[in-house]
């Protein structure tokens, strides 16, 4: 199969939790082996990003997660991290690509060209793709995490900052996975 322009989309998952790494995927779909029912992961089911995570491992030219820790987002802030994140993902590349189609408006500098895209979980097949795979990895990670520390309930909220999260900030301080640069854990170290 002859391709002459291999593009990636580039998406990430988790800039927003208080605790936890910010994963990014970067996706190369298979033109002739298209995937139906792509969609911004934030607005399918469990059940559906599930599926479809299974689908783009099995049908993609090639797909890579990079990831950035909670201790580097405190280092060097979470869009940087982002940035890193993503820069991880596309290099993982068994295949580099001449394009990267990155969500937002923010580009890592990486060895491809790069066109940044809002919205574009939503309007690129390849950024939908990445977003799916960045969430799906993220929350399982996320449910693992909640075992080695029980007191927090990531597996239910994933880090973010709900009502939960905060009482039991509050009562335990924050644990190692958790982003001190971030106001509301700030609070309780």
């Amino acid at each position: 199969m002859q391709v002459r322009n291999l593009i990636a989309g580039v998406d990430e998952a988790g800039r927003g939790p208080l605790a936890g790494p910010v994963i990014a995927a970067a996706v190369i779909l298979n033109p002739d082996k298209p995937i139906f029912g792509l969609a911004d992961s934030k607005k399918l089911t469990e059940k559906q990003r599930e599926a479809l995570f299974i689908l783009i491992q099995q049908n993609a030219l090639a797909f890579c997660v990079g990831r950035a820790e909670a201790t580097e987002i405190d280092a060097i802030n979470i869009l940087q991290a982002t940035l890193l994140a993503m820069k991880r993902a596309v290099e993982g590349l068994a295949i580099l690509p001449n394009m990267a189609y990155i969500d937002g408006n923010k580009a890592p500098q990486l060895l491809c060209a790069t066109k940044t895209i809002i919205g574009g979980d939503q309007s690129e097949p390849a950024i939908s793709a990445a977003s799916i795979l960045a969430k799906v990895t993220r929350d399982r990670e996320m449910q693992i995490l909640d075992q080695q520390f029980p007191n927090y309930g990531f597996a239910k909220h994933k880090g973010y900052p709900t009502k939960d999260h905060i009482i039991a900030l509050e009562k335990f301080g924050p644990c190692e996975i958790h982003r001190r640069s971030y106001a509301p854990v700030a609070r309780f170290l």
